[in-house]
């Protein structure tokens, strides 16, 4: 278990970012960098308004603040690995983040992100490895993995569950992180039939946690122990791109072959989640089928 510190966790967030418009799948290739601007500051903001120190309750009466949340305050250091000149750096807000300049190839700059997360080891609690368009918007969210630790043992990893919103869409919230098309990608690196599922019990509730095959979610929390069993690896910075591409083995690959990843089971899915912010699937790639509201299709959109 993650013991908290008296003054306040400490946590690093190293997150690879990178922007050429084109065309392709991925956001940073979007010709309008608005979107991208506004996801990423998002992404930052919400690190500092969910765990950091600048919180405070308002008392019109006395014109004051006063200081709130600083039993659960962090210190929040949030690390933007980019290459060149291909970032929106200047069109960000500058108190939230600090640049790590390197010369790596875009779709491998994941693993620039692993080394800065090495690097500090000793002098932070948590380690975290972000995409630019991740969400975490639940306050309890690093005292839920300090409890699965303490549950599980440090050779289990929890990943969160990442989802979708819509508002004018059939459905409100969808997980996105299926299981996979192909589980021959995964089955090489895991074995999920190794203590496949394990139970807890948080404020009366019986939580449910299962291994899957796709333990993808664009992101991974390490504690300092997992960080350092991480970084003594063989594979570790090896820049491969065997699950399903570089990026998603930046995110995925060496967390699934070092640790037993968990997921929260389907049930409680929302136990531990984390937002998508670009809506790539609710509503533009999954399209539900009319007079069937759990029936979907599949589709390609137009651009």
């Amino acid at each position: 278990m993650v013991p908290r510190k008296e003054n306040g966790m400490r946590i690093l967030v190293a997150i690879p970012h990178f922007y050429r418009p084109s065309s392709g799948f991925y956001g940073s290739h979007r010709a309008d960098p608005q979107p991208r601007i506004e996801a990423l500051t998002q992404c930052m903001a919400s690190l500092h308004q969910q765990f950091g120190p600048r919180q405070g309750l308002l008392d019109p009466p006395r014109r004051c603040l006063y200081e709130t949340n600083h039993a659960n305050s962090a210190q929040i250091d949030i690390v933007l690995c980019t290459t060149g000149s291909d970032h929106l750096i200047p069109a960000l807000p500058g108190n939230l983040f600090r640049q790590h300049q390197t010369a790596a190839q875009p779709l491998l700059l994941g693993y620039e992100a692993h080394a800065v997360l090495r690097d500090g080891l000793g002098r932070y609690d948590w380690y975290c490895y972000m995409e630019d368009d991740i969400l975490v918007a639940d306050p309890a969210f690093f005292e839920k993995l300090a409890w699965f630790l303490s549950l599980a043992g440090e050779r289990a990893l929890l990943q969160p569950n990442r989802y979708e919103v819509s508002f004018d869409d059939r459905i409100h919230k969808l997980y996105i992180d299926a299981n996979l098309a192909k589980p021959e990608l995964s089955q090489p690196y895991q074995d999920i039939t190794k203590r496949p599922k394990i139970d807890g019990k948080v404020l009366n509730r019986r939580i449910a946690f299962q291994r899957v095959n796709n333990p993808h979610a664009g992101c991974f929390f390490l504690s300092e122990a997992q960080m350092r069993k991480f970084a003594s690896q063989d594979y570790f910075l090896d820049r491969s791109d065997a699950f399903a591409g570089p990026l998603e083995s930046a995110a995925t690959l060496g967390i699934m072959r070092c640790f037993e990843t968990y997921k929260p089971a389907r049930e409680n899915a929302a136990f531990l989640e984390i937002g998508h912010i670009h809506r790539r699937y609710i509503g533009r790639y999954v399209v539900f089928e009319e007079g069937a509201p759990w029936r979907f299709k599949v589709v390609k959109p137009a651009d």
